[in-house]
């Protein structure tokens, strides 16, 4: 079989940080694998409906054509725990082929072989033992149409019949299907030796070890009888990497001679060709001196084609929306390439450092980190390490993940370090998992990942599910559909461009309380942040405050007593700080902090507590008109004097409840497929009111 390296093949990194070459990751939600799971769950059960519906063959049964029938006592003789094979056929001038005859696998005796001139040759025990179980085919033409009938039948063995585990390992039954072809192919060109290549595919298929269709032995042979196939794509291969990877840079080239702020950089190794090669654009530079506080590098994939790394670079927009800001190609994930990376980064970047970076668990990109970003606080993105607990603990702890998974959650959420650590040995012990290598791994990484140790790392809410979210559609977006890497370098330019973002609509927000603070927001941040603003103002009117003598506060739920929290309030600079750390976190104020300004009588945040990061004057993409918004209070006014009217009247009687219910649920429904004009639309903002 001979691969043709047309397409650009991008997977996940699956080699697990814990540093065991043994060890691979699946990922919760990856489509690939569930994909691969159903493909085989679905393989065996078609095999067990398809034997369950074969019978005994008997003398006089007809079959349209011989392969019908040979595949009929197949699928008996694996029901029924052996393997045939084709034997003797007899042909005629006038018929053809007109006898089949299909035996037991252990048919027959081994004829003795000339023995090869060697020393020691081996000596193989055969299978066969002379067995007399057969089935023999006879062709005949009835009214001029030819089909096959069982002249002789016989179901009697001189041997142990297999049980289903064993009956499956037959050499007939092993097959390795045209797509387990292509993945072993790729795996062995890319220097996996065969044990590994078949773990990684039990973990992509998501089965347990030993119950692949075939055997490390079926995976070795076909490796060996592929080796010149592979030996001359390899080849193809090689060319093919550094044809496109000139190509790439040619791009680069013209991109950077068509714009002056287009950025790149490469590296090369002794024989001049390309190693690593990284760039970014005028719109990414742009967008990084508002948000570039914090940045998120993902290294979650890898092309095998190319044998690159990639790496992307993102930042957060005050729509909560991916930003993208570089991207590299790395030749591995050495500590140097990461350096490399980084140094390169930050050149396209002026020299300004993040405040934070969110990376995958890495121990290279790690020591990377803390050598080329020393003053940048480095956090590892809780998506990541839920995307591996599956992986990692359900072999262990089988029934018990689910319980598991549940107090690892809460875990991540817990505010105090003390607190955190005396859980997490509470959970390891509970578990038995004191000597497991990834608790381990993820314990060495503990102030990197707990909300205990980053609650005063400035994220911007960047580790919102929301947010990876859309970084998982912008990967679907640039790693789809590629022949080469100047396609994909093309798809990237277009994704990164601005100009092809489409213009934030500002959603009619309401308000909810009454207070000035809430409406002087509603003025100033984007939607996106003010939802998140106005949840804590919300909030803020369940807490009691309590003055203490330096002019702090303790700020106190009204109902929960197990927690308060210290505001620190200096009223000479209007400074304010919570003891929560959200506005450290996120830069929105919280709650505590909020009640406390309310209390103090203030009808606007202070001007340093709405960053400029989440006002709407730092859009990257131009907004629709903002005066909607005073015609969309006029709007709301009306319908919510209606409104109220309405449910004092359909209150009164059932019918009448039942009655407006199915009239403005009719309402809703036509309101909601009308068309909305452009006219409309740019003088009024969009009508969905986006809640909390």
């Amino acid at each position: 079989m001979t691969m043709k390296p047309s397409s650009n093949i991008w997977i996940r990194r699956q080699q697990c940080p814990c540093g065991d070459w043994k060890c691979y990751v699946k990922y919760e939600g990856d489509d690939q694998t569930s994909v691969s799971s159903q493909l085989i769950k679905n393989e065996t059960t078609s095999t067990s409906s398809s034997s369950e519906a074969v019978f005994m063959p008997y003398v006089g049964q007809i079959f349209k054509t011989d392969e019908d029938a040979f595949e009929y006592y197949s699928n008996f003789a694996r029901k029924n725990g052996f393997s045939i094979r084709k034997a003797r056929s007899t042909e005629s001038q006038n018929l053809g082929i007109y006898r089949r005859d299909f035996v037991c696998y252990r048919s027959g005796f081994n004829q003795p072989r000339k023995k090869a001139n060697v020393e020691h040759p081996r000596d193989r025990k055969s299978v066969r033992c002379g067995c007399d179980a057969k089935l023999y085919l006879t062709k005949e033409i009835v009214n001029g149409v030819t089909q096959w009938y069982i002249s002789q039948f016989s179901n009697v063995h001189n041997h142990e019949l297999l049980e289903d585990d064993q009956v499956r390992l037959l050499p007939a039954y092993r097959k390795i299907q045209e797509a387990d072809q292509e993945r072993i192919l790729l795996l062995s060109k890319a220097g996996f030796p065969v044990n590994r290549i078949v773990k990684v595919l039990e973990l992509e298929k998501g089965v347990q070890p030993g119950q692949l269709p075939f055997i490390e032995k079926d995976v070795r042979n076909f490796v060996r009888t592929c080796k010149k196939s592979v030996q001359e794509n390899d080849a193809l291969l090689t060319e093919k990497r550094e044809n496109d990877t000139l190509e790439l840079l040619e791009a680069c080239k013209a991109m950077a001679e068509r714009d002056a702020d287009f950025v790149y950089d490469y590296t090369t190794d002794e024989n001049s060709k390309i190693e690593n090669i990284s760039w970014s654009y005028a719109d990414s530079v742009r967008a990084y001196t508002v948000f570039g506080d914090v940045v998120t590098f993902d290294t979650t994939y890898r092309s095998i084609t190319y044998g690159l790394l990639l790496g992307v670079w993102f930042g957060i927009d005050n729509h909560g929306k991916p930003v993208f800001l570089g991207c590299a190609l790395l030749q591995d994930e050495s500590l140097n390439s990461f350096a490399w990376a980084l140094q390169t980064f930050l050149r396209f970047m002026r020299g300004r450092c993040p405040q934070t970076v969110l990376t995958d668990i890495d121990s290279s990109l790690r020591d990377a980190i803390a050598r080329e970003l020393p003053d940048t606080k480095h956090v590892i993105c809780s998506w990541h390490v839920h995307s591996k607990l599956s992986s990692w603990f359900t072999p262990s702890l089988g029934s018990q993940y689910e319980e598991f998974k549940a107090e690892f959650d809460m875990l991540c959420h817990l505010e105090g370090i003390e607190e955190f650590e005396h859980q997490w040995n509470h959970l390891v012990a509970r578990f038995g998992l004191a000597s497991d290598k990834h608790i381990a791994l993820l314990f060495s990484y503990r102030t990197s990942w707990p909300l205990s140790y980053i609650r005063s790392y400035f994220l911007a809410r960047s580790m919102t599910a929301e947010f990876y979210q859309s970084l998982d559609e912008f990967f679907k977006r640039i790693l789809s559909g590629q022949t080469c890497l100047q396609l994909f370098f093309e798809q990237v330019g277009f994704a990164a461009d601005l100009r092809n973002r489409s213009k934030e609509a500002l959603q009619y927000m309401h308000t909810k309380t009454c207070l000035p603070i809430e409406e002087n927001a509603r003025s100033i941040l984007t939607p996106y942040a003010f939802n998140a603003l106005q949840h804590e103002i919300v909030l803020s009117m369940q807490y009691a405050t309590t003055e203490l003598a330096n002019g702090s506060y303790l700020v106190r739920h009204y109902k929960k007593m197990e927690g308060e929290y210290l505001v620190i309030w200096i009223s000479q600079d209007e400074q304010i700080h919570c003891s929560c750390k959200e506005f450290e976190h996120s830069g929105i104020l919280c709650r505590h902090c909020l009640r406390v300004l309310t209390v103090k009588n203030y009808f606007e945040i202070p001007e340093k507590y709405i960053l400029f990061r989440w006002r709407l004057e730092s859009s990257l993409v131009a907004l629709e008109d903002r005066n909607g918004q005073c015609n969309s209070d006029e709007y709301a006014q009306v319908f919510h004097s209606l409104a109220a009217t309405l449910l004092t009247e359909s209150l009164f009687t059932k019918e009448r409840f039942n009655h407006v219910h199915r009239e403005l649920s009719r309402l809703l429904e036509h309101v909601q497929n009308m068309p909305v004009s452009n006219e409309f639309a740019s003088n009024m903002a969009a009508n969905n009111i986006s809640e909390s």
